[in-house]
C-alpha cells in the first residue's frame, strides 16, 4: 500500500491514454505478481499483489496496483478513523514497481497466466476502464476489499463462471484473526492494535476464497485455479528470493509490559493495605485510560464502518464507564463501591473463561485485567 507520487500519476495517465484503444500483441502476458510480507510496518507484514501486463512490442510493462491511497485527499484521517478508506487503482512502471520490494527485501512470486490472446484483450481492457480517473477508487475493506482480493474478483468478473477457484488445497480452514497472527509473529505491538480493537468478526473460520485477503493465499488460489477446465497459470517465475534475515522482538512487548505494570499495581496495593489508605490518583489515572480505551473501542463498533470493529468483547473489561467513576473515586459513594465490586465479578469471570470465549482475546492483556481486578477489589473495600 503506497501513498501515489508524481511519477506514478504521470505514467498512469499516459498508459490509460494511449492503452484506450490499444491491442495487444501476440507477444503480450498478464500475470499475477505476489510481494513478500516486510516488517519496516504493520501494513508491509501481509505482502501485496499487483497486475502485471507485459507487451514487448508495444512497450508496455505495467503494474497494475490496487493498493494506493494518498494522505492529500480531503478528511484523510476523518475518513480512516470511521472507515472510508478511499483507495485507487494505480498504473505504475513495473520495474520501480519491482525494485521497491527488491530494496527491502521481499520476494516477488510471478505467475504467468495461462490465456488466450482474446482472453489477455479482455482482461486488459478492463484494466484500463478500471483505471479511468472516474473507475479507480474503491472503499478499503481489511480483509473483505484489499489489494490482494481485488485481483481474484476481476478475474472473475472478467471471465465468470468459467474461472473456478478449487479451495480444496486448504485442508483446515483458519480464522481471520489467525490468518493475521500468521504474520505479526515480529509485530507484538501492531498484533496487540489488530486484537484489541478488532472483534468476533475477525473469528469467524474463513472460507478457501476469503484467505485470499493475504497476497500469500492469492498466489495459492491462482495455482489451484482454472478456466475452461485448464489450469489458470502456465508458469511461474521468481524474480526475487528474499535474503534470510534475523528478526527480534526484544523484551519491549506488551506481555513483559503490561506484566512488569501489573507487578507494580499490586505492589502499590500491598502498600496501601499497609498503610490502610488508598492511592486515588493511581486509580484515577489507570481506571480513566482504560476509559478512554473502552470508549474508543466503543465508538469502533457502533459509529463506524470498520465491519470488523463489531461486537468486541474487549468492552468487558475496558467498560467506558470507567471513565465516569475515575473521577468519583476522589469523592466515594455508595453506588460507586458495588460499582467496583460488579467490576470485579465480571473480570473475574472473564478470565476464569478466557480461553473459551468465542473472541479471542489477546494473551498480553492479562495482567491489565488482573490488574484492574486488584485495583477494583481495593475500591470496593475501602
Amino acid at each position: 500500500m503506497k501513498k501515489r507520487s508524481g511519477f506514478t500519476l504521470l505514467f498512469s495517465y499516459f498508459l490509460v491514454t494511449y492503452s484506450l484503444a490499444q491491442q495487444l500483441s501476440n507477444e503480450a502476458e498478464i500475470s499475477v505478481i505476489t510481494c513478500g510480507p516486510g516488517q519496516e510496518a504493520v501494513f508491509t507484514a501481509f505482502g501485496h499483489s499487483a497486475f502485471r501486463v507485459y507487451d514487448p512490442e508495444n512497450g508496455i510493462n505495467a503494474a497494475f496496483n490496487y493498493g494506493v491511497f494518498d494522505f492529500d485527499q480531503p478528511n484523510f484521517y476523518l475518513n480512516f478513523a470511521r472507515g472510508h478508506n478511499r483507495y485507487r487503482l494505480a498504473v505504475q512502471d513495473f520495474e520501480r514497481f519491482e525494485y521497491v520490494y527488491q530494496y527491502y527485501n521481499r520476494y516477488v512470486h510471478e505467475q504467468v497466466l495461462n490465456l488466450t490472446l482474446e482472453q489477455k484483450q479482455k482482461l486488459f481492457d478492463y484494466l484500463i476502464w478500471n483505471a479511468k480517473p472516474e473507475n479507480q477508487f474503491y472503499f478499503y475493506d481489511y480483509f473483505y476489499d484489499n489489494c490482494a482480493t481485488k485481483l481474484p474478483e476481476i478475474v472473475q468478473k472478467v471471465f465468470g463462471e468459467e474461472v473456478v477457484f478449487d479451495g480444496s488445497y486448504i485442508i483446515k480452514p483458519l480464522s481471520i484473526r489467525a490468518l493475521t497472527d500468521l504474520y505479526l509473529k515480529y509485530q507484538p505491538w501492531g498484533d496487540l492494535g489488530i486484537d484489541l480493537c478488532l472483534g468476533l468478526p475477525m473469528d469467524k473460520i474463513a472460507t478457501p476464497y476469503e484467505h485470499m485477503f493475504l497476497p500469500d493465499y492469492v498466489e495459492y488460489g491462482f495455482d489451484h485455479a482454472s478456466l475452461n477446465g485448464e489450469s489458470l497459470v502456465k508458469q511461474k517465475v521468481i524474480r526475487y528470493e528474499a535474503r534470510p534475515e534475523t528478526f527480534s522482538n526484544g523484551i519491549f512487548q506488551p506481555v513483559y509490559v503490561f506484566s512488569l505494570f501489573a507487578l507494580l499495581a499490586l505492589a502499590l496495593t500491598i502498600y496501601d493495605s499497609k498503610r490502610k489508605k488508598i492511592s486515588n490518583w493511581f486509580d484515577a489515572l489507570f481506571f480513566g485510560l482504560i476509559g478512554l480505551v473502552g470508549l474508543l473501542l466503543f465508538l469502533l463498533w457502533v459509529a463506524t464502518d470498520h465491519r470488523a470493529a463489531a461486537n468486541n468483547l474487549n468492552v468487558l473489561w475496558a467498560l467506558p464507564t470507567h471513565l465516569v467513576v475515575a473521577i468519583l473515586v476522589f469523592k466515594p459513594r455508595e453506588w460507586v463501591k458495588k460499582y467496583f465490586l460488579i467490576v470485579v465479578i465480571i473480570n473475574a469471570v472473564l478470565l476464569i473463561s478466557w480461553a473459551w470465549l468465542p473472541q479471542m482475546l489477546h494473551f498480553s492483556l492479562v495482567p491489565i485485567v488482573i490488574a484492574l481486578t486488584v485495583r477494583a477489589y481495593i475500591q470496593f473495600r475501602r
